[in-house]
């Protein structure tokens, strides 16, 4: 009865539960130096390598396969759809280059060297950070996954590396967890706003809607703060376009199923989502509950070699989810959870860059942790064992 439990809950969590066939699309964003055609081509034979490995281990596992064929089955897509940002970087890359090239001239042999490999490894990590570099790159890839949508697929993003940001950015800009009312009433807002808000109700929506891109209701500060526009009239006016803006700005609904970030250093560039006092941790806990509200499996697979493989944190029941932050999950059907102690026997220097070597590796860690995930949030008796397992561990 147990394991019909954790298979329901899986089957709910992947999919919309109507589907006959379930099509999934699955989309690889890349990450850092990859602003050449040489690298281009590397990261894009890297993922055609990849690809059919991993949709293969996700039609033959045992659990998977059997819950999908009492509802039609599935059906994976044969070709990977490459999203591809990297070119996007190569103006502002040449311009560091030509300043790194003057600095050859002045500097030791030793510190020109590890500036280049600072240059080659981080300056994209750093400029797709910037918000104005960002943006146009998630409308981008939500374009992307409406196209997909629009054949009646469902999607499944793989951030790699640095693709993780926008993986994350993506969810925390795209999804539509923002509640209008809600978010009125806990902002420093008039009461007139307050209750214009509720004679025209709205649907839920997204960050990206919001921005003055959009709907142009407000923008978002460096300091984290959402700033509304101060004209009264012109945000009410504003405010009652606000559908037609999601349709527009946000991910369409139900089709985002799952993401999966590997090799990923997203806790090394945004550590500041754990500061209470940034006020974007509000926003990153709505985006946490409407992830587990909506069925969304949220993975980070690592191999323990990998050097700029940070695990995103330590796995956490849902009642501990509730409790870190101050939050009541509905019916929660999706997962959060990470395994970043995947071997993938490389030495450390080239385990950042295995991931499509080991593939086979690397595909049956993502379609084990997206199982063991829902055992570890649904199945108690799992649970125990993980928990017990860990305590052990501390104490060592």
């Amino acid at each position: 009865m147990k394991k019909i439990f954790i298979l329901f809950v899986i089957l709910i969590g992947l999919l919309p539960a109507n589907a006959a066939t379930n099509n999934i699309s699955f989309v690889y964003i890349n990450g850092s130096n990859n602003n050449d055609v040489k690298m281009k081509t590397w990261y894009e034979n890297g993922v055609k390598k990849l690809h059919p490995v991993l949709r293969k281990k996700f039609l033959k596992n045992s659990a998977i396969k059997k819950y999908y064929k009492k509802i039609g089955g599935l059906e994976i897509k044969q070709e990977p759809v490459i999203f591809f940002w990297g070119y996007d970087s190569k103006k502002d890359l040449d311009f560091v280059k030509e300043h790194l090239e003057i600095s050859k001239m002045v500097s030791s042999s030793g510190a020109y060297l590890v500036r280049n490999l600072i240059t080659q490894f981080l300056h994209d990590a750093i400029w797709v950070q910037k918000p104005h570099n960002m943006q146009p790159i998630l409308d981008s890839l939500n374009k992307t996954v409406k196209e997909e949508a629009e054949k009646g697929n469902n999607v499944m993003l793989y951030g790699y590396s640095a693709g993780t940001f926008v993986a994350y950015e993506y969810l925390f800009n795209k999804m539509r967890y923002i509640n209008v009312l809600k978010l009125a009433e806990n902002l420093d807002v008039s009461d007139e706003f307050v209750q214009f808000v509720k004679d025209n109700p709205k649907n839920n929506t997204c960050i990206s809607a919001l921005s003055y891109k959009y709907a142009k209701i407000g923008t978002v500060s460096s300091e984290g703060h959402l700033i509304l526009n101060q004209d009264i009239n012109q945000l009410k006016e504003n405010y009652l376009k606000l559908d037609e803006m999601t349709e527009a700005a946000c991910a369409p609904t139900d089709k985002v199923v799952g993401v999966v970030n590997f090799a990923s250093p997203l806790p090394l560039f945004y550590s500041d989502m754990a500061d209470p006092d940034y006020s974007l941790s509000y926003y990153n806990k709505l985006m946490a509950k409407y992830i587990l509200e909506n069925g969304i499996a949220l993975i980070t697979v690592n191999f323990k070699e990998d050097p700029l493989g940070f695990p995103s944190s330590r796995n956490v029941t849902i009642a501990d989810i509730e409790k870190l932050m101050d939050l009541k999950i509905e019916n929660p059907t999706g997962i959060i959870y990470d395994n970043s102690c995947v071997w993938s026997k490389r030495m450390f220097p080239f385990a950042h860059t295995a991931y499509w070597s080991a593939r086979g590796t690397f595909s049956n860690a993502i379609v084990k942790s997206i199982v063991n995930g829902y055992k570890f949030q649904y199945d108690l008796k799992y649970q125990k064992k993980i928990l017990k397992r860990n305590n052990k561990k501390s104490e060592l």
